[in-house]
């Protein structure tokens, strides 16, 4: 963990900490008027969130980097809720919406994102996150983490009021919405490129049907991908700098083509992929004594 990995460590925790201090109240005040039973569940499910996700920030793995980015957004969406319930004062719906939205936009900075992928690699090893698929990037991401933050919570709230039907129905939605999309969201969160001391690996389960090594020996240079690059188009078209590694001969790599994914086997001497942080990257493979493009790039 490098320096600024801890710095954000040591930032991200305490903000998570003092929800309880910052935007429960809100929540508290407008759900007074409600049954004792939806107040109780309300309370017990949200100290089992606050403590699962605070227990993530202490150990950072990508499956927490998940659950921080569905459960953050749900925050912010519980604290807007209490604010325009007009049950909450004033200075408690404000204080619960600007910290909400501090903890959201924390949880999806790209450092972030890298804190947490990197939690357990090994020493040797740095992981930097790939951005997200442009066609998923705006809709169905967000769409999909407030389905999977948003059921359970229906669910549970809807069964402490006695709606039965209402509430069994959210549940059986709740459990194969988190097992199918909660999953799907975490492939996004395996997606990365890793220095390794032999060279470079790109793992991508969305374009790559296997990881691929890219030994130092092989590559060539690294750098900002050039305007209109013939080069094997791994970015999946997201949005930001892509790299382009080139490499001095061939490396079989088995791409996933297709709806049904179906690997396709071939071989490249040049490639791109989109990591959140490309300037973070370059520098790693400076550090790393790879070969690196001259452009100037924001980290």
């Amino acid at each position: 963990m490098t320096m600024s990995d801890r710095m954000l460590a040591w930032v991200l925790r305490p903000v998570w900490a003092a929800l309880p201090f910052t935007v429960w109240p809100a929540l508290g005040e407008a759900l007074r008027h409600h049954s004792q039973a939806v107040r109780l569940t309300a309370s017990a499910g949200s100290w089992v969130v606050w403590a699962a996700v605070l227990l993530a920030t202490l150990v950072p793995h990508p499956v927490g980097l998940t659950g921080l980015r569905c459960v953050t957004p749900a925050v912010l969406g519980c604290a807007i809720a209490a604010a325009a319930s007009g049950h909450a004062s004033a200075i408690a719906a404000a204080a619960a919406v600007a910290w909400a939205t501090a903890v959201a936009t924390l949880s999806f900075l790209p450092r972030t994102g890298v804190l947490f992928v990197n939690g357990p690699a090994y020493p040797n090893e740095r992981r930097f996150p790939l951005a997200v698929p442009g066609a998923l990037l705006v809709g169905p991401v967000e769409l999909t983490g407030l389905a999977v933050s948003a059921l359970p919570i229906a669910a549970a709230l809807l069964l402490a009021a006695r709606q039965w039907v209402a509430g069994g129905l959210a549940a059986a939605a709740a459990v194969g919405t988190v097992a199918w999309l909660g999953r799907a969201l975490y492939g996004l969160a395996r997606r990365w490129v890793v220095f390794v001391p032999a060279g470079l690996v790109l793992h991508d389960p969305m374009a790559l049907a296997e990881p691929v090594l890219f030994r130092k020996q092989v590559i060539d240079t690294l750098g900002p991908a050039q305007e209109g690059t013939d080069s094997l188009d791994l970015t999946l078209r997201a949005i930001g700098l892509a790299l382009e590694l080139r490499l001095k001969e061939k490396v079989p790599m088995a791409r996933v083509v297709g709806r049904r994914r179906r690997p396709e086997e071939g071989a490249s001497a040049r490639l791109l992929f989109t990591p959140t942080r490309a300037g973070a990257v370059l520098a790693e493979a400076a550090r790393r004594n790879i070969r690196v493009g001259t452009a100037q790039v924001p980290a």
